[in-house]
């Protein structure tokens, strides 16, 4: 005789894709239209940049692609212009389509790590200067006031400078984007660590974090795996709006000629370039860039802000 024993039902957890397309982000960013044509808009142009180098006619970097007989040549709709040089030529006869694809991985590559080092500095100084308070919160807060104190483009400036000085004019050219990266960094850390900080005193007075405490957990454990998950909803927020703020930082910096080099133009130096030739009639040496640099910034934004308006839990 034989028994029938039946298996408990289990139930399934939801994947991965399936929690994002429950989740209330998703159904918000779906209904938004100017979030999602933002978001498309946005993925064209990093895709672009990426894969400039199969994309572009030609590559900006290269002197032996470059021919001086065709510089300031026309846009294609343009009398005078030659194919495949759809956007023209700048002075130097590069192919304006080439030098803004190129130019715009630059600029979006400098925005990313600038973003990324001043998130990590400023969660570290918001995390310890919330959790510890004391003289730690006094020095960290006192320093951040100073910044704040002192216009962005300004520390920025004073930054790139001390530091290209401090480098030997051999590793000036090649370091420049990773002076333009700590420059910018230096400027936009506070913004973080005032929120983390403003966060983690919070959660430093909550149960959990007093029994983690009770229990001998390091605090180097509480912060990073307690306290910073639920610190993270409006530091990302803030990153994303400061993404395109560090990119019109690059691009300010590289205007005023203490920035990317003009070997290695990023769009605020095919901007200052073109400037120099814009009542000369070689007017798309210049508008291009601006064009691409102010459509960049203003899907960033409007990203930046659809998720602020999501993740606001007096909006909900």
């Amino acid at each position: 005789m034989t028994t029938d024993v039946s298996k408990p039902a289990t139930t399934q957890r939801p994947t991965m894709r399936q929690r994002i397309r429950n989740s209330d982000v998703w159904w918000s960013f779906t209904h938004s239209k100017s979030a999602m044509v933002a978001a498309v808009i946005l993925a064209v142009l990093v895709l672009a940049a990426v894969f400039a180098p199969l994309i572009a006619p030609q590559n900006p970097y290269d002197a032996a692609q470059l021919d001086m007989w065709k510089a300031e040549l026309p846009p294609i709709w343009e009398q005078g212009s030659e194919w495949p040089y759809l956007l023209g030529t700048d002075t130097q006869g590069r192919d304006m389509l080439s030098t803004i694809l190129y130019g715009t991985r630059i600029s979006v590559v400098i925005g990313l790590a600038s973003v990324a080092l001043s998130l990590v500095i400023g969660l570290t100084a918001g995390l310890c200067a919330g959790f510890f308070g004391g003289y730690i919160d006094n020095i960290l807060m006192r320093l951040g006031d100073i910044t704040l104190s002192i216009p962005t483009i300004l520390i920025a400036i004073l930054v790139s400078t001390v530091v290209r000085q401090l480098l030997p004019s051999e590793l000036r050219e090649i370091g420049a984007s990773a002076v333009l990266v700590l420059a910018i960094a230096s400027s936009s850390w506070v913004q973080y660590a005032r929120t983390v900080r403003a966060q983690t005193i919070v959660e430093r007075s909550k149960e959990y974090v007093q029994a983690a405490r009770l229990l001998k957990v390091p605090s180097r454990r509480i912060l990073a795996y307690h306290i910073l998950p639920n610190t993270l909803t409006p530091v990302l927020v803030a990153a994303t709006l400061n993404f395109g703020m560090a990119i019109l930082t690059e691009a300010t910096l590289s205007f005023l000629g203490i920035g990317m080099p003009p070997g290695q133009p990023s769009l605020g130096t095919l901007i200052r370039i073109g400037n120099q030739f814009l009542f000369s009639g070689s007017w798309w040496i210049v508008l291009f860039p601006v064009i691409q640099l102010c459509l960049l910034v203003v899907v960033v934004n409007v990203l930046g802000d659809w998720l602020r308006d999501v993740l606001n839990p007096k909006l909900r």
